[in-house]
């Protein structure tokens, strides 16, 4: 039954706790991420807006059923709010469909008038939408003292037609409407309303601010997923610069190993360069973040195949890869930095050479751990960042083991640890330790295969060696 007019004190009351319904309906469904995800879809299929409309407007139409079994809780029935709200974020004959549930129970109660109303005004609410800009639904204040302040100051500036203070006038008007529809047809459509213009003003109010309560939660939720989206390219970009650094740095040094055999031995020039037509392929694949371990081992078996020519039997090599490992996956481009560093600080400063060694396995907390060691020259202590810890010097120090470690907190945050231990005149030891993932396929960009990079590659290189000889 609709409040006689000398029931302002109920009435009030009712509007109050009409704002914490909307509040912890709005809440409630926000903490969905079912909800979320449909809410924020650019596009939705009709079996996705169905959902949608339904996760809305079958909890409302339950409170409808309830205000209809219980007379004395009126503020479950907030149908006009409700109505307004889906004509604003839905597609039309979605929120057409919404106000006709909501308007069953009061169908079946005997108020007639409760479909018409609830059609007439998701219908001028899509009629908005369809006109208005989203943001203008989007950033719909529910402090109407708030909007009429925006919209005070921006006209004093430049006098413009503003999209937010004719909805705010929309939901007012279509409050006062069914208020007085509810007053002289009291039997036929329910609205709250009262003779004291005061009261009946706080009714009119609260409309607004009901239809922005949920406006504005899902609207934090909209923000926030955006923050989520800019952040997550923003780490890719951070990682592909990244990755740019290393490449460049490994490719100018293998060109000028070429470049130094092209004319005394041919032959392993054009080995050479074989193995950097390998390598080629991997650095011109469309960039991945992750690949199989025994991917990137390949990848360093090139490397290490031109190093070896260059240094001769200066040079060992050492690999103990644990075979279950082979296809968990690493960050791409992850070891070739941490095997130029041995050689070239390690090794190569030392007259007799050395020794790399590879290591993978698994440990017992369920890591991966991938060692790359060296028995070169070390580190001397203070050089750099440098603690001794046990007799041992830890520290960090070039782009590549910069980058390594720039990368690793990129894609696993503190998930994955860097460890570099060296002993002056013993050598260095790099150990990293990350979560296992699985192996991720990767794709070449459209018409730039790894064979037409091949035989670019080695075309040039023979144009090279005819114009030398």
């Amino acid at each position: 039954m609709t409040p006689l007019p000398h029931d302002s004190t109920l009435i009030l009351i009712t509007l109050l706790v009409e704002l914490g319904v909307a509040a912890a309906v709005s809440s409630s469904l926000a903490r969905s991420t079912a909800f979320k995800n449909l809410l924020l879809m650019p596009r939705r299929t009709p079996r996705q807006t169905i959902k949608l409309l339904a996760m809305v407007a079958v909890p409302m139409t339950l409170g409808v059923w309830v205000r209809v079994r219980v007379s004395n809780f009126l503020a479950a029935d907030i149908s006009l709010e409700i109505a307004i709200l889906l004509g604003l974020l839905m597609e039309p004959w979605a929120a057409l469909i919404g106000a006709a549930c909501l308007a069953i129970p009061a169908e079946l109660h005997g108020e007639m008038w409760s479909l018409p109303v609830n059609l007439l005004v998701a219908g001028t609410a899509a009629l908005f939408r369809r006109f208005a800009d989203a943001e203008d639904v989007w950033g719909f204040s529910p402090l109407i003292d708030l909007s009429l302040y925006r919209w005070i100051t921006r006209n004093l500036r430049r006098p413009q037609f503003d999209r937010q203070i004719l909805l705010l006038l929309l939901i007012t008007l279509m409050q006062f409407a069914t208020s007085m529809l509810s007053r002289y047809r009291p039997r036929r459509l329910f609205e709250l309303w009262s003779s004291r213009w005061l009261v009946e003003l706080a009714i009119c109010a609260c409309a607004p601010v009901v239809v922005g309560i949920p406006l504005k939660i899902w609207n934090a939720v909209r923000i926030e997923r955006r923050l989520e989206e800019q952040g997550r390219l923003l780490l890719e970009a951070r990682l592909d610069a990244l990755q740019r650094q290393i490449n460049p740095h490994f490719l100018f040094n293998t060109l000028n190993s070429i470049t130094s055999l092209i004319r005394v031995e041919p032959e392993l020039a054009r080995e050479m360069i074989g193995k950097l037509a390998n390598i080629l392929r991997t650095l011109l694949k469309e960039r991945d973040a992750f690949v199989p371990l025994g991917e990137e081992l390949e990848f360093t078996d090139d490397y290490l195949g031109i190093e070896v020519v260059r240094f001769g039997a200066k040079l060992r090599v050492n690999k103990e890869i644990a075979p279950d490992t082979l296809d968990i996956a690493v960050p791409s481009m992850l070891l070739q930095p941490l095997i130029e560093n041995s050689i070239k600080h390690g090794l190569e400063p030392r007259i007799s050479g050395g020794t790399v060694t590879l290591r993978s396995r698994l440990t017992e907390e369920g890591l991966l751990l991938v060692e790359v060691e060296d028995d070169g020259v070390g580190m001397e202590p203070g050089r750099d960042v440098a603690a001794p810890v046990s007799g041992l010097v830890r520290r960090e120090s070039g782009v590549g083991m910069r980058n390594v470690r720039e990368r690793m907190e990129v894609l696993y945050g503190g998930a994955a640890t860097v460890e570099v231990v060296s002993r002056p005149g013993r050598g260095t030891r790099v150990t990293l330790r990350m979560p296992v993932r699985d192996a991720q396929a990767v794709a070449w960009p459209a018409g730039f295969g790894p064979e037409n990079v091949a035989h670019m590659l080695k075309d040039a290189v023979r144009a090279v060696t005819r114009r030398e000889a």
